[in-house]
């Protein structure tokens, strides 16, 4: 990892955009939390890492996804910031440049990393999507867009210091669970509900069986003695399948993600967990 300057870093945001992420969820998530002490702080789909950044509170954490891009910039993130900001810099918000630069693989992590955060905050609503070559094919984004500066990434960095970062199915993170120890579990939803606009990009990505396994993982969890919070889609398939006898909060959200034929209004979605309501 590069030094760092010795200024003061301001507080952790998210640096990257994300479709269906949860930032505008973490303040009810904290009051859920209260003043609950959790040993380790768990999250399998990691994602724009909203709710990482606003419910760990500094302890060991253990990140996971299996966008093997998204968590390789992660990982230079924690390592090297500096390194990642100075090769950002070079973009340029141009349409025409945009495009050579999806096309463009670069060899090494740090480069591929800078890459992937001005695509992300340069394309068509923060979506990631690749085709079946693996190859990224969002369009530009036509937007003034706010790429993180080197204060942001450094920040995010810090909080990375203590933070376990690898490529995986959620379900691996058993392995590491503990008794008192706190699992965020943020699903693709693959259920149509709710003027949701997320779905069509999350069919092939996290089926129905999936879900059936991230239940039974919610039961793993509650035997290791941990505490758990899932949030869903709102949908009655979905509260029969995670009726634990928890805790169900029902929130709702804007939905501001999808192209001219996706739905956008007022999405309402699920949480469940084994702490108390506030």
């Amino acid at each position: 990892m590069e030094p760092a300057n010795t200024t003061a870093t301001p507080e952790a945001r998210p640096f990257l955009r994300w479709a269906g992420g949860k930032r505008w969820l973490v303040p009810q998530l904290s009051q859920v939390l209260g003043n609950l002490t959790f040993n380790a702080y768990h999250e399998p789909f990691l994602g724009g890492g909203s709710a990482f950044l606003g419910l760990s509170r500094g302890c060991r954490s253990f990140l996971s996804d299996l966008n093997t891009e998204l968590i390789e910039t992660y990982i230079q993130i924690r390592d090297n910031p500096l390194g990642v900001a100075r090769h950002l810099k070079r973009h340029k918000n141009i349409e025409e440049y945009y495009y050579y630069l999806r096309a463009a693989k670069p060899r090494l992590p740090v480069t591929r990393a800078a890459r992937f955060i001005f695509l992300n905050h340069t394309s068509y609503n923060g979506i990631f999507r690749v085709n079946l070559r693996g190859d990224y094919n969002v369009p530009f984004g036509r937007r003034a867009p706010q790429i993180p500066t080197e204060c942001d990434l450094l920040a995010v960095s810090e909080r990375l210091q203590k933070a376990d970062i690898y490529a995986a199915d959620f379900a691996e993170c058993l392995e590491n669970v503990c008794s008192g120890d706190l699992v965020f579990l943020d699903p693709p939803y693959t259920v149509s509900h709710n003027l949701n606009g997320f779905v069509k990009y999350n069919q092939k990505l996290f089926s129905w069986k999936d879900q059936t396994r991230l239940s039974e993982v919610v039961d793993e969890i509650k035997r290791k003695g941990a505490f758990y919070i899932l949030t869903n889609a709102a949908h009655p398939s979905i509260d029969k399948l995670f009726d634990k006898g928890d805790t169900r909060i029902v929130t709702s959200r804007k939905n501001a993600i999808g192209g001219r034929s996706a739905s956008r209004g007022i999405a309402t979605e699920y949480v469940f967990t084994n702490m108390s309501k506030p």
